[in-house]
This record gives structure tokens, C-alpha cells and sequence, in this order.
């Protein structure tokens, strides 16, 4: 170590060195695919691989809407660590390992390894969570369902722009979102004219603006549109069944706080060819589909920058020294770290549970209705936080692009913007316990399986019990959603941590986030043995990268 800098954080396995995630995947029934997910973590935690990150960042995709002859050819250029990044993710099957081996524990065994490539650059992931997210609704089409699914599902990168028919594999994207709509999709204007009769399955032509369009590289894309019967849901490929392009083009690529290696484009539909998905006048429920499964990578997503942060908090106070100590002996530094580490853990723990409501089980589809939007609203809320304090402890060095947590501090709002914002989560919340009261009862029958292990959790639970116990939701529920949603999220990571965590660290979630806390991490209080060196020691080495 030179001049009392910290060693780059490298060459390590992202999984062996991470406890709490490591406990998930084999508690949540994904053990036989610990070895599996090992393999990745280790190419994840390279010198090479993490180099990767940072030059795909420092070299932003290229849009090329023309070749020199000035034909029209609508390409992103990536620079090659792009694509070694995203080959690395397609080969392990992270697109689509739960389609390829159906068995209990396969999400868990994906979720597992999203989570590490995501800690490494999390600009791939988009195109592997929307790859991964599509099936569910493509399988709604036997038609679009037998053409498209064994070359999404394939783990061969190919990221030629070719016909799909011509290439070893295929990624999905999507086009949803307008300029007059945003999250208001029911605005949306593109029409879609029917080609034949129309119905499930039939060919479509649609014309129109997307204001954001996910990976613009895909060889397929799912996109909403305006039929005759309503707002539906539509497979559209880059290039039409007898391999001409189709009429898909690239106006701009968007210019983006963080997320940088991935390009995301406004796109112009002009007669483009698709199928339909699905009914029309029901594309809202069909693309739904795919927006809860990417809903739980924005939460896993989050939860991987989190822990990444923590991981180089910890290793730059290990290392660092300053007035006479290394920083991680001293109490105040201490107290910061171990209160990142706590939150960090509640994240991994809550998000891999959600990945097993994935895997097909008994009241598993109740739990994850309401689950995935609770989740999804807090971790990502909470990553912004966590990674803003975990640059601080590196003091000026985290500010530097060069050590890492910069990029993580500007990739950190995306999860709460992607598949509907803070807002619309909070009022799917509501309407999945309006519309779906199953929902609601399958999220607290696994919260309060807890009861009884610590009295400031029973006191929690219970008034969340008598507040919902009312027949219906009061007039003001819309004003109260964001608090409401919060406090479902915490008495959901504090059962969970009660349950699964060492004692210290429950103890120090339900001392702090169901009592009285300061509003900043590093406030963890004196008393029931939290202050003692030793406990908070011992939760600040559990999640160090250089213990496991």
C-alpha cells in the first residue's frame, strides 16, 4: 500500500465473499446452483472484468444512422468491453436461466447471479432483465412464443445485426413510454393498423414515437400501441420476416446521468411490422409480464450497488489509516460502516426472498403481487442513501472517477425511474390491496412469521395490522402511500433479518429502523449491547470483501 492509499478492491469472488448472499441463495432453495453462481462471481471479481466496467463507461455507445454511402442502417456502436460484459452475462444465463431449466430455486440461482455482474457494471443489465422479463409475456403468443423463445433463451451472445433467423441468439428490449405520457401509458398515440382480420397473434403495422427506447440494439422489441380495440401489446422485430429491416429508426441516443454504457434512444415506428400479443385492449395487463420480473432486478439491481459500495467502504477503512488508527477501529467510523452493512444485508435478504415468490409455489403469484412494488419502492429509495454515505468514508478519493463509487453514486437513481417511479409504485400498492386482498394477507402471513422475537417488531407489526385491517382503504390513502409502503417494507426486511441474520445485526435493524433513529447512517444508538465494540465489530466483518 502506498502512501497510505487502499489497495484496489479486486480479485475477488463476489459471492464466497459476501455472507448474507451467500446464506440467501442457499436458504431460499437455490443451493444446488451454488457452484454454478460461484464460477461467475469469481469472473465477476477480476482485475480484467471490472476494467471492463470502467471502460464501457468511459466509452459511451455511438449511434450510426447511416453507412457511408448514406444508406439508412440505424446501429449502436459498443466499444468491445460492452460486449464482453454482456457475453459473459448471456453465457451464464442470466437472460434466461429460469425458462432454460425449470426447476424450484432457478430465479433464486438468476437473482444470485444478476446481483454479481450487476456490481461489476450495471448498464448490461438492461438488456438481460428485459430478455429475461419478455418470456412470460411472449408466451402469451403460441405463435411469437415458438419463432422467439429458443433464441432468447439461448446462451450464445450475438450481437450482429442480423435477421434473428441468421444469428446463435437473441436479446429483447422495449418500447413503452411517449413524450406526452411517461408512466401514463394509456396516453400513448402510436397506432397500430390491423394487416389482416387482427386478433391474438396477428400482423399488425404500427407508426408512432417512443420517447425512451431500452437496448435499441435488440433483435426484438415488445411495444404498445393504439389497435382499434384499444392500448395493446405487440412483438415487434428489428428486421421483418422476409429479412428487410423493418421500419424501426433511431432518432437520438439519450444523454444519461449514470447508466452510461447502455444506450437508451428515442425511436420512430413508420409501418413497422408485429405481432400482436395477447388482446387487444389489453396491453397494459400483458406488458405487465414483463414489468414485474423487471421490477425485481430493479430491486436486486439496487442491493448489488449497495452491497458494492459497502464492500469498498470497508475495504478503504481497513486499509486507510488517520490520526494514529486505521479507520474501521474508530468508533464513529465504525458506527457509519456497520450501519451500512445492516442496511446493505436487509436489502440482499428482502430481495432474494422476493426472487423465490418468483419460483412457482403455493401462494407464491399473492405474495410477489404486492411484494415486488413494497421492495422495489424502499431499495432503490434507500440505495441512493446508502451509496452517497459509503463515498463519503472514502472522503476526496470517492468523488474520483478512477475509484469506482462515483459511477455507483450516478447509476443509483435509475432502479427508482425504471418500470414506474417512486409514485407508481406506491399506488400499485394500493390498488394490488384494493383489487387483490390475497395480496395483503400473503405478505403479512410471511411477515409476522416472526412474532415474537423482538418486542419492538410485535409492537410494529400490530399497528400495521389494525391500519389495514379496516374493509377499506381510507379517503386519504393516496396522500399516505409513500409512509405506508415504507413501513410494509421494513417490518418485511425486519422479520426476515429476525429470522435469517445474526442476532447483532436484527438487533440493530429494529433498534434503529422501528425505534427512534437519526436521519443519517452512523447513528446507531448505546444500549442492548449495540454499542459494544465487539457487536458492531463483528457486523462490519461480516460484510468486509477480504472475510469468506
Amino acid at each position: 500500500m502506498a502512501s497510505n492509499q487502499s489497495p484496489p478492491l479486486e480479485d475477488v469472488n463476489l459471492l464466497s465473499s459476501h455472507r448474507a448472499l451467500l446464506e440467501a441463495l442457499r436458504r431460499e432453495g437455490a443451493a444446488w446452483a451454488e457452484e454454478r453462481v460461484l464460477e461467475l462471481a469469481a469472473l465477476a471479481g477480476r482485475r480484467e472484468t471490472i476494467a471492463w466496467g470502467f471502460q464501457a463507461n468511459a466509452n459511451p455507445p455511438q449511434l450510426r444512422s447511416r453507412d457511408r454511402t448514406g444508406r439508412r442502417i440505424d446501429e449502436v456502436e459498443f466499444h468491445p468491453a460492452w460486449h464482453a460484459l454482456l457475453g459473459l452475462g448471456v453465457a451464464h444465463g442470466l437472460h434466461a436461466l429460469p425458462w432454460r431449466e425449470a426447476r424450484a430455486g432457478a430465479h433464486v440461482a438468476r437473482a444470485a447471479m444478476f446481483f454479481t455482474l450487476a456490481q461489476v457494471e450495471a448498464g448490461v443489465g438492461c438488456p438481460l432483465s428485459m430478455t429475461y422479463s419478455a418470456v412470460p409475456a411472449l408466451a402469451l403468443a403460441p405463435e411469437s412464443a415458438a419463432e422467439w423463445l429458443p433464441r432468447l433463451t439461448s446462451t450464445a451472445y450475438d450481437p450482429r445485426p442480423l435477421p434473428a433467423r441468421e444469428k446463435t441468439g437473441a436479446l429483447c428490449g422495449m418500447a413503452m413510454t411517449e413524450k406526452q405520457g411517461g408512466s401514463d401509458v394509456r396516453a400513448n398515440t402510436t397506432a397500430a393498423r390491423r394487416l389482416a382480420g387482427g386478433g391474438p397473434g396477428a400482423e399488425y403495422e404500427l407508426t408512432g414515437e417512443k420517447w425512451f427506447c431500452s437496448a435499441p440494439m435488440s433483435d426484438l422489441f415488445l411495444v404498445l400501441a393504439q389497435a382499434p380495440g384499444g392500448l395493446s401489446c405487440f412483438a415487434v422485430p428489428r428486421f421483418t420476416p422476409d429479412g428487410e429491416c423493418n421500419g424501426l429508426y433511431l432518432q437520438r441516443l439519450k444523454d444519461k446521468l449514470g447508466n452510461r454504457s447502455n444506450a437508451s434512444s428515442e425511436l420512430a415506428l413508420d409501418a413497422a411490422w408485429g405481432r400482436l400479443l395477447g388482446e387487444e385492449g389489453r396491453g397494459v395487463q400483458t406488458i405487465l409480464e414483463m414489468v414485474n420480473h423487471t421490477r425485481l432486478d430493479c430491486c436486486l439491481g439496487s442491493a448489488a450497488l449497495m452491497r458494492q459500495a459497502v464492500a469498498q467502504a470497508i475495504h478503504h477503512a481497513r486499509h486507510r489509516r488517520a490520526f494514529g488508527r486505521r479507520l474501521v477501529e474508530q468508533p464513529l467510523m465504525l458506527n457509519v460502516l456497520a450501519d451500512l452493512a445492516i442496511e446493505s444485508e436487509a436489502a440482499t435478504v428482502a430481495a432474494m426472498r422476493l426472487a423465490r415468490a418468483y419460483d412457482e409455489s403455493p401462494g407464491a403469484a399473492a405474495l410477489r403481487r404486492l411484494a415486488t412494488p413494497v421492495l422495489k419502492y424502499w431499495i432503490c429509495k434507500r440505495a441512493v442513501q446508502v451509496v452517497a454515505e459509503a463515498l463519503e468514508c472514502l472522503g476526496g478519493n470517492g468523488y474520483v472517477e478512477e475509484w469506482g463509487l462515483a459511477r455507483l453514486y450516478r447509476e443509483t437513481p435509475l432502479n427508482s425511474i425504471w418500470e414506474g417511479s417512486g409514485n407508481v409504485q406506491c399506488l400499485d400498492v394500493l390498488r394490488a390491496i384494493g383489487r387483490n386482498p390475497d395480496s395483503l394477507g400473503a405478505l403479512l402471513a410471511e411477515i409476522v412469521q416472526a412474532r415474537g422475537a423482538d418486542r419492538r417488531f410485535d409492537a410494529w407489526v400490530a399497528r400495521l395490522e389494525h391500519e389495514l385491517a379496516r374493509p377499506e382503504l381510507p379517503p386519504d390513502a393516496e396522500w399516505r402511500a409513500r409512509r405506508l409502503v415504507e413501513e410494509l417494507a421494513v417490518a418485511l426486511q425486519a422479520s426476515l433479518l429476525l429470522r435469517h441474520s445474526p442476532a447483532a445485526v436484527a438487533d440493530a435493524f429494529c433498534a434503529t429502523r422501528l425505534g427512534e433513529r437519526g436521519l443519517t447512517f452512523g447513528t446507531l444508538p448505546p444500549g442492548s449491547g449495540l454499542a459494544a465494540p465487539a457487536a458492531i465489530a463483528a457486523i462490519v466483518e461480516r460484510h468486509d470483501p477480504a472475510v469468506g
